[in-house]
């Protein structure tokens, strides 16, 4: 982020309200790229990854890319200069696709494992991002299907949408419906708990974030706060590893070089004595399970807090803590359609389809990152609720068309723009990595010795 320039309007007062949101007073003037919502949008990637595989690259009617602009220069406001140099955010949310290949897919993700199906009164987003999801059709559909998409479509294309989203969810399934919530929005960063000791000093040493999530959205936060001089301790189960681990290795690479790995065994008990006593000693914990895993544990966030009231606790989750979908799963794809995007992105271009890669993902990892650092910076002693499906509703809201005529005008209309001034439809791009990525519990042994926790 070049500290010369200035913000575009939109991601300026995005990045604004987000710090007003958080009552974080920024030390210097939110800096970033002056470019219009449009020209974001294709320039990052984002464009080249909307749309049907033979047709024409998409229009999305949202700001996201300068929302994502916004949120990063936020997050640089509240930082040493030059912490971000060269990392542009919007370019940050298609870099997964940029380094595993991916492509648009119109009703398909890109990622490939969700597709929009349409059903009696409308459409849903089914996502089988795991293997053992396809094993659970026969109940969740009372019936059997083959393990085909089209077998999925047409088992589903008589049902209704409620019936379906509920069913699913008891089973565990990622699914929602294509459609704009019915529900108020419970706000992009929830504050569960809160015991902030203003006066508490700092500790005589880098800040320690533990990071107990996978995949993308809970790394990628940490990532961020790696960029900001933070010492990151990556947790993961020697039995379920990282699913990312099997991805391509340089997208792996791109968020956990420079990291420390530790294995531990949170289903013995002297492994959940060691993880209780590693969290005990961090700055900042960055967790992305449902709530009830950690219980499982015997893990309360607020507990900890009790013992450690200098922590920060930040659960990323899909559709947010103590709300009745508390235990429902989701995934970047499914999540921005349950929160509206594709209802937006069908609107403007009349065909059902998704935005960009798992995008509620990376924009979640952003939002998060900003929500540790600044609450971090305040006293911590703060349990956060950042959602997958929340954020991308306060980015939706911040900036929507006045209905689904509107959107489709803006479509139009930012795509003349973009026309006008010349600027080609970028492919996704990634950054190259600053080395390889730790071996799974390759700093075991040495960050429990060092944190004088037994082996």
């Amino acid at each position: 982020m070049g500290a010369a320039q200035a913000l575009n309007s939109t991601a300026q007062a995005y990045g604004e309200q987000l710090l007003a949101s958080l009552g974080a007073q920024p030390l210097r003037s939110l800096c970033g790229v002056d470019e219009h919502p449009a020209l974001s949008w294709a320039s990052s990637g984002l464009m080249a990854l909307t749309g049907r595989a033979d047709g024409a690259p998409q229009m999305c009617p949202i700001p996201l890319a300068a929302c994502a602009d916004g949120a990063l220069a936020a997050l640089a406001s509240l930082a040493s200069p030059g912490a971000f140099d060269g990392l542009r955010a919007a370019q940050l949310l298609s870099e997964r696709a940029a380094l595993a290949g991916l492509q648009r897919a119109g009703s398909a993700a890109a990622g490939g494992s969700c597709r929009l199906l349409a059903v009696a009164d409308g459409s849903i987003a089914l996502n089988l991002a795991r293997e053992d999801d396809w094993a659970l059709l026969p109940a969740w559909l009372e019936q059997e299907v083959a393990e085909t998409w089209q077998a999925v479509a047409d088992a589903v294309r008589l049902r209704r949408s409620a019936e379906l989203i509920e069913r699913g969810r008891l089973l565990g399934l990622a699914v929602a419906a294509n459609a704009l919530p019915t529900t108020a929005a419970a706000g992009w960063c929830v504050v569960s708990h809160d015991q902030r000791l203003r006066d508490a000093p700092a500790p005589p040493r880098p800040l320690r974030v533990v990071d107990l999530s996978s995949l993308w959205a809970g790394p990628l936060c940490s990532h961020l706060l790696q960029r900001l001089g933070a010492e990151v301790i990556k947790v993961e189960s020697p039995q379920r590893p990282d699913g990312a681990r099997k991805g391509p290795a340089a997208f792996f690479d791109l968020l956990h070089a420079g990291q420390r790995s530790v294995a531990i065994d949170a289903t013995t008990a002297s492994g959940r004595q060691q993880l209780r006593a590693l969290l005990l000693q961090a700055d900042i914990v960055i967790e992305a399970s449902r709530p009830r895993a950690l219980r499982q544990l015997g893990i309360a966030p607020e507990q900890l807090l009790a013992e450690r009231p200098q922590l920060t606790w930040v659960s990323i989750t899909g559709y947010g803590r103590e709300t009745a979908n508390e235990q429902a799963i989701a995934y970047g794809d499914d999540a921005a359609v349950a929160a509206g995007l594709s209802y937006w992105q069908q609107a403007a271009s009349g065909e059902p389809l998704f935005c960009g890669d798992a995008i509620a993902d990376p924009l979640t990892g952003l939002h998060a990152a900003l929500a540790a650092w600044a609450t971090h910076r305040a006293g911590g002693g703060r349990l956060l609720s950042v959602s997958l499906c929340e954020v991308m509703r306060h980015c939706i809201a911040f900036d929507p068309p006045p209905s689904a005529a509107a959107a489709q005008q803006r479509a139009q209309d930012w795509t003349r723009l973009l026309r006008d001034a010349g600027l080609e439809i970028a492919l996704p791009s990634a950054r190259a990595a600053s080395g390889s990525a730790p071996a799974l519990g390759a700093h075991t042994d040495a960050v429990l010795r060092e944190l004088g926790i037994a082996c």
